[in-house]
């Protein structure tokens, strides 16, 4: 695990004038005060995956002001991720995207503490990756890897947040407590197929960066004011029709990891 190029986070409570300054327009809001700003602050959240997703989903929260963000992802960037992958620019073909991401994030936001890994989360690393979040933030493309998430935020008490996007159409859903996971709702024997992944499917520039936007904002309502208006409930977007649905389930009564928890 590296560190890119950040002051650790002011022992003080208090946002700094600095800061208030830049958070002006959030802290205006009705719904919205200085102290959901700086419960952002104190946040920490890992975001798992790096592509288009997890692109737009970090520049949010940094430009949001969370306090700490953690990067994972092992893959180095190729010209068919600037397509959709907005951190990215051909001088970056060939580097770590963990690493860039971080960079950019930096330059955007020095109040914000900013790790990368530029390895693969793994069963052996995932426990210490997890453990300490306030939340995690999925956008892989890898369903193993998205199970292994789920697995460990269950086993571990720590929220989630899950988004995929594919072609024009994409998916959001929360974890939080004892609530249903992934797969009660996707149950692993059904989503054996990899190849439902964007270099295989396609995907519209736009897709992965509407679902980041939709993700962003819950986890800045989650982080900020406590709420979650998606636990135990998926959200559905249309990209083509533009229609948007979300719907409730229920824990899988045979779910092994519900019954481990």
């Amino acid at each position: 695990m590296s560190t890119f190029n950040m002051d650790a986070i002011s022992p003080e409570f208090e946002l700094t004038d600095a800061e208030l300054h830049l958070y002006s327009r959030q802290i205006l809001l009705d719904d919205w005060d200085i102290d959901a700003q700086e419960r952002l602050k104190f946040s920490n959240v890992c975001i798992v995956g790096c592509g288009g997703i997890g692109c737009a989903l970090a520049e949010l929260l940094a430009r949001a002001g969370v306090g700490k963000i953690t990067l994972i992802d092992p893959d180095t960037i190729e010209m068919s991720n600037l397509q959709r992958q907005l951190a990215f620019t051909p001088q970056d073909l060939g580097l770590y995207k963990a690493e860039i991401l971080a960079k950019r994030l930096g330059q955007i936001n020095p109040n914000v503490q900013v790790e990368y890994i530029n390895q693969a989360l793994t069963a052996e690393n995932a426990v210490s990756v997890i453990r300490h979040q306030d939340l995690v933030l999925d956008g892989c493309d890898q369903f193993a890897t998205r199970y292994l998430v789920n697995q460990r935020c269950v086993e571990l008490n720590v929220p989630l947040l899950s988004a995929s996007a594919i072609g024009l159409q994409g998916q959001l859903f929360m974890l939080e407590g004892d609530s249903a996971c992934y797969a009660c709702l996707f149950p692993p024997e059904n989503q054996a197929d990899e190849s439902l992944r964007c270099a295989d499917s396609g995907v519209l520039a736009t897709t992965p960066n509407v679902m980041a936007s939709l993700q962003a904002h819950h986890a800045l309502l989650y982080l900020g004011l406590g709420l979650m208006p998606l636990r135990q409930k998926l959200l559905l977007w249309d990209g083509l029709s533009f229609k948007q649905r979300i719907l409730a389930f229920e824990k899988d009564t045979d779910c092994p990891i519900c019954q481990a928890r």
